[in-house]
Parts: C-alpha cells; structure tokens; sequence
C-alpha cells in the first residue's frame, strides 16, 4: 500500500495499464511533456516516448475521433478532455460514433478499450465554463459506460477496469478532489467492477445516495444526522452507466426513504432516473417521497458558488424531512 492523492492514483494507473500493454496511449491538451493542466499524466511522456502519451491540437471533436479510430484499429486510447465542461463539441463523435461502434457492426467491431478521461464539477471556483457536471446527457446513451470515484483507491481500481472494458467508458474525475482526497491505495493492479454500487456505511432508516465529490458531502450530511439519531445507509453509486439497481433497491426495501443527491441541476439530473426506477420497484416499501439534492437549475454561478452546491446542510435537512414526513 502507498498513499496517494486522487491525481497519483490516476497517474499511477495508467502508468501500470501502459507498462503490462502497449496499446494503451494517452493523449489530449498538454498532455505531453506538461502532464495535463492538472498533472495527471505527469512523467508519462518521458518513461514511455512521444509515441505513446503526447499533445493534441485544441479540438475536442478531433480527440473524440481521434480515439474511435485507434480504438476501432486494436489500440486502447485513453484521451483527455482538459475540462467536462469543453466535452460538447466532442459529443457526436462520443454519441453517434463510440457508442454504436459495436451495435451497429452486428459485433463485428468495436472500440473497447477506449476511455474518455475527463474533470468535472465544481469546488475551485471555476465558473460555469469550468464547473459543470454532464454525465446526464451521456447517460442517455446505450453503447457508453460512465465512472465516477470518489477517492484515490477507487479511482485507480476504476480507471483500469475502464481500461479493460470492451466497452467505451467516460471517466469524470471529481477535480476538487484532485490533491484535497488522500488515502492508502494498492501499489500493483487491481480493478473494481463497474456496475457495482458500493455501500460505504449500512443504516435501517434512510438510504443516502451520491457519487464522486458529493459523497464526502453527504458523509458529513450523514454524520449530522447520525447525531440527531437517525440511521443512515450511505451508498456510493460508482458507475452511472450501468447503474446498480438492485442494490439501491434492496437498500429502500430495508430503509424506506431515499436521498439522492448530485452536484448537477435538478431538472434532467439522473436522480430522476433513479427515483422513477426506485419508486416503480420499492413502491410498496416507500416510507415517504423520494427526496433530490441537487445543483440549481441555472448556470454554474462564480459569486454564488456556495449557495449553488448541493452541500451538506441542505442534505441533512433532506434527510430529516424524509424521516419526519
């Protein structure tokens, strides 16, 4: 075991996916030499060449497409977005291109192996060029599977699985996490299952529900009401696309509240996914409605940041009133 910020993780895994495989690339802005605007990818291009992990221009369409064609020829691209937020102009190629690659080849071909690696969220005063959380409008999509950690040990595990996936994976990274999340992570190669929600602390009267950056948040949240008496089953959800149904479900069986909470807007937020699957599988054990803390449905604000954010407080209180419906 080392310990390792979020950001070593990640650039620990690809170093170990790049070592035991050389059809693992990686590319994207600045990338190279500079080692991403973050410093992911830090060291990369001077241990494994110019060939294999190295600059792109700045056009996220081109990235996109880029890493289709290689994925489609047998190699395993890992590519940068700099920012989620700059990922739209790469989204036909995302949507229209990766995601049907196996369908409509009758699986024939495919571009498994392909990961999109990207920053999302807020937290860093970014703005709203800089502070958004996407993985909605991905989500609607067959063909995509979409990975979210919440810390250093579940990045790394996460982000080789995603490497080793058949299928295309977008990767959001929580970057406010990025050096602010520390912790004991596995120095040889380990993968955790997408899929897979996990449940980081077992209650009987409320299941809370998050995932990446906001469940340091809702662990808080959590903690609050643990000291007002009320049981919480926090969960961590992990993965987007496929989501783990049944263990949430089984979670609201045993708790009969639900909380669900993401950085987001409210409207289209894939909480609504997962409160109308919930309610048409738990309808009978609901206790009360199922409860959304979200972002607000406005532009990421810059003055306003704190009373955007899906934070603690408005949790707790969501939890209470689930209780005391």
């Amino acid at each position: 075991m080392a310990k390792m910020n979020l950001l070593q993780a990640i650039n620990n895994a690809l170093d170990i996916a790049m070592a035991q495989d050389e059809r693992v690339v990686c590319f994207g802005e600045d990338v190279g030499f500079f080692g991403g605007v973050f410093r992911a990818t830090s060291k990369l291009q001077e241990k494994y060449g110019k060939d294999r992990c190295f600059n792109t221009p700045l056009v996220e369409q081109g990235i996109a497409g880029f890493a289709n064609g290689m994925a489609a020829q047998g190699m395993k691209p890992v590519a940068e977005i700099q920012f989620a937020d700059y990922i739209f102009p790469a989204f036909d190629q995302i949507v229209n291109e990766a995601a049907k690659f196996r369908y409509r080849s009758g699986n024939e071909f495919n571009v498994g192996g392909l990961v999109f690696r990207t920053p999302y969220g807020g937290g860093i005063a970014g703005a709203h060029y800089h502070s958004q959380s996407p993985e909605a409008y991905f989500a609607h999509t067959p063909g995509l599977k979409i990975v979210v950690p919440r810390n250093p040990h579940q990045a790394k595990g996460l982000l080789l699985a995603s490497i080793a996936c058949p299928d295309p994976v977008i990767f959001f990274e929580p970057k406010k996490l990025y050096r602010a999340s520390v912790g004991e992570v596995p120095e040889e190669y380990y993968e955790i299952e997408i899929g897979k929600a996990e449940i980081v602390k077992p209650g009987n009267q409320v299941t809370v529900l998050a995932w990446g950056a906001q469940m340091e948040i809702c662990e808080k949240a959590v903690e609050m009401a643990e000291a007002a008496g009320i049981s919480c089953e926090l969960i961590d959800l992990r993965s987007i696309l496929p989501w783990d149904v049944d263990t949430v479900a089984e979670s609201v069986k045993k708790t009969g509240r639900l909380v669900i909470n993401h950085e987001a807007p409210l409207t289209g937020g894939f909480a609504g996914e997962i409160a109308a699957t919930i309610q048409e599988r738990c309808f009978l054990h609901l206790e009360s409605p199922i409860q959304r803390v979200c972002g607000l449905d406005t532009p990421y604000p810059l003055a306003l940041e704190k009373e955007y954010v899906a934070d603690h407080l408005k949790t707790f209180e969501a939890i209470k009133a689930a209780v005391n419906f």
